[in-house]
C-alpha cells in the first residue's frame, strides 16, 4: 500500500490500481459494517516503513481482533445510532453544518457530465465519504463509462473530497467509539494527503 514508492518504479496504469483499490477499501469500510469476508481482506493487508503503509499495518492488527458482532457495534455507535451515531459522514454537514446543502447540490451537478447516477437503492445522499470515495475509484478505473482524466480527477477531488474528508478522518479516530475504524481512518487522512500532493506535482 505504499504509492509513494510505487511512483518512481511502477508504470502509470499500476500506480492508478493501487489508487483505485484504496479508494475502494475505504469506501467499503464506510459504508456499511464489516462482515467476515471484509475483516478478513482488512487482517490480510501488509503494512510497510512509510506512514500509509504503518497505517494499513495497524488495520491488519485491529481487524484480527474484531468479531462481526464487534464491527457491526462500532460502525453502529459511530454512523447510526440511536437518534443519530458520534459521526456524520457528509460533506454538506462538515461544509456548512447541516445536511442536503448546497454543497450536494454542487455535487449533483458535478456528477451528471462526469455519468455518475445515483444508486436507486442507496439511501444515503451522494455526499456521503462512502460514496465519494466510491466516485473516486470510478473516475480512474473508467466505471462510470470512460477514465477521466488526470484533470477532471483533480478538479473533482478537490471540489468534493479534500475541503472536508481530511477533517471527517481526524474526528473517527478522536470518536470514543473507534476501535477498527481508528487506523481505517488514519489510512484515509494519510491516503487524502498523499491524493493532494500527487495532484499538485
Amino acid at each position: 500500500m505504499n504509492q509513494n514508492a510505487v511512483l518512481s518504479s511502477e508504470t502509470a496504469s499500476e500506480v492508478d490500481q493501487l489508487r483505485v483499490n484504496i479508494y475502494r477499501l475505504i469506501a467499503r469500510a464506510l459504508s456499511r459494517s464489516a462482515d467476515k469476508e471484509f475483516l478478513d481482506i482488512l487482517q490480510g493487508l501488509a503494512g510497510d516503513d512509510t506512514e500509509l503503509g504503518k497505517a494499513f499495518g495497524e488495520v491488519a492488527i485491529a481487524a484480527a481482533g474484531t468479531t462481526e458482532a464487534d464491527a457491526k457495534e462500532e460502525y453502529q455507535n459511530l454512523f447510526i445510532g440511536l437518534g443519530r451515531g458520534e459521526i456524520l459522514p457528509y460533506g454538506s454537514y462538515y461544509l456548512t453544518g447541516f445536511l442536503n446543502e448546497k454543497p450536494l447540490a454542487r455535487l449533483r451537478n458535478d456528477m451528471v457530465p462526469l455519468g455518475i447516477e445515483r444508486d436507486p437503492l442507496v439511501k444515503e445522499p451522494e455526499d456521503h465519504a462512502g460514496a465519494l470515495m466510491e466516485m473516486m475509484a470510478g473516475l480512474i478505473d473508467g466505471s462510470f463509462g470512460g477514465v477521466q482524466p488526470l484533470a477532471s480527477q483533480k478538479q473533482f477531488f478537490e471540489d468534493h473530497l479534500y475541503p472536508w474528508m481530511p477533517h471527517l478522518y481526524r474526528d473517527i479516530q478522536n470518536a470514543e467509539s473507534a476501535r477498527l475504524y481508528k487506523p481505517i481512518a488514519r489510512a484515509g487522512e494519510v491516503f487524502m494527503e498523499i491524493e493532494k500532493a500527487a495532484f499538485e506535482m
